[in-house]
């Protein structure tokens, strides 16, 4: 051999076939890690059907089986687990390069202001009504699962809507919609809910309860707690049963939480608070000096108490016995102007003794899971909420 000719290279390897794309790498990690496809689709929110045809051509574009599928347990091959490690260096990089370069462009955050600067633009304003078209146009922004179907019921005399990510899936979560007491409806709300549907793997009602000033304080709780009891009815274990809100909606669940104490009636097994606003006198807002989040809190308090005291019990947690209360999560963005409430509440519950779960996520904006189809930090969330209704947990009683 002539070494002058001998440049020491090796033969390189045959390229990946073009086909294969992001979207099976990252199909094919997330059923390594739950082994399990069905976990594995909620995660990604995806049907089990089209999280199957993912591995499936990945397997074909390969050239060989990375699962072992049987009726009790899904396994790598050995070409699985030389893949995994691999796929997972490649996803881990190219997050980190379109993170850095949202971060510099600031594209989602951008995305978010512009959504939301129609209902920004209407602090101080009084009309109603035009504050709940924007607010509606707004929510349809958002798109709902496709895999989700929903259905109109009547829970104890409240319309309502049935979300289910599935056939045969029994409804055990309650979500009551933010809005200020004010604003918003189940119609609006399925995007988000039909989200948290796909994560919890469960149906949701989602009631259409009665809204100020129309009917102010205390319509609301009393139709949280008709929809409420009439889950209890088609519920063989309460402890099986999901309450969650957003915003206002998570004042409201700890309104509705209040009154099953009071009436001794079985308290649901998880509680979920998404950007929680459950300070009506506003106390924490001010904090930050004036804003227009601030100024839309205080009309939605004027409209929906209609001068009822903020400190009754039954409206304010924080001078409320939250002890014996069931697991608690709680979820907010580092830059929502509520992060500060949150934090309290979290803090004050965990005193009376109340397991709370506190996720923090670095975003700008108020109940951020609404874009979860395009935020990463929202998908993140929905993931960790997931998990925490699907857990097991002991019984809970009002006590």
């Amino acid at each position: 051999m002539d070494d002058n000719n001998h440049s020491g290279a090796v033969l390189p390897l045959p390229q990946a076939p073009d086909a294969i794309e992001l979207r099976h790498l990252r199909s094919f990690v997330a059923v390594a890690d739950e082994l399990n496809f069905g976990r594995a689709a909620s995660r990604l929110y995806l049907s089990q059907p089209a999280l199957s045809r993912q591995i499936r051509a990945l397997e074909r574009l390969v050239g060989c089986e990375l699962l072992r599928r049987s009726t009790h347990r899904v396994e790598l091959t050995l070409a699985g687990e030389a893949l995994l490690g691999r796929s997972r260096g490649i996803l881990a990089e190219v997050d980190d390069a379109v993170s850095a370069t949202r971060a510099v462009g600031g594209e989602l955050t951008g995305r978010i202001a512009r959504l939301m600067e129609p209902m920004t633009n209407m602090a101080g304003s009084l009309d109603v009504q035009e504050m709940r078209e924007v607010n509606e146009s707004l929510l349809a922004e958002c798109p709902v699962p496709s895999e989700v179907d929903t259905r109109a019921v009547n829970a104890g005399g409240v319309p309502s809507l049935v979300l289910a990510p599935g056939p045969d899936r029994p409804v055990t979560l309650l979500h009551l919609h933010g809005g200020g007491y004010v604003l918003g409806s189940a119609y609006g709300y399925r995007s988000l809910v039909g989200a948290m549907c796909v994560a919890t793997g469960s149906s949701a009602l989602l009631p259409e309860y009665r809204l100020a000033p129309e009917h102010p304080f205390p319509a609301a709780v009393d139709d949280a707690v008709r929809v409420y009891r009439w889950l209890l009815d088609r519920t063989p274990d309460p402890a099986g049963l999901t309450v969650s809100g957003d915003s206002s909606g998570a004042g409201l669940t700890m309104s509705l939480l209040a009154v099953l104490r009071q009436r001794d009636l079985p308290l649901p097994g998880r509680v979920v608070l998404l950007s929680p606003w459950l300070d009506l006198s506003c106390a924490c807002l001010a904090e930050n000096g004036p804003s227009a989040m601030l100024t839309l809190s205080q009309d939605y308090v004027r409209h929906y108490l209609a001068g009822h005291p903020t400190g009754d019990p039954l409206l304010d947690p924080f001078s409320a016995d939250l002890s014996g209360y069931p697991p608690i999560l709680v979820q907010v963005a580092t830059g929502d102007p509520l992060v500060t409430e949150a934090r309290r509440f979290a803090e004050r519950a965990r005193e009376q003794g109340v397991d709370v779960e506190l996720g923090l996520y670095p975003v700008n904006a108020h109940v951020f899971h609404h874009f979860w189809s395009f935020l990463p930090e929202a998908a993140s969330a929905l993931s960790s909420l997931g998990v925490f209704v699907t857990e097991t947990r002991r019984p809970q009683r009002a006590g």
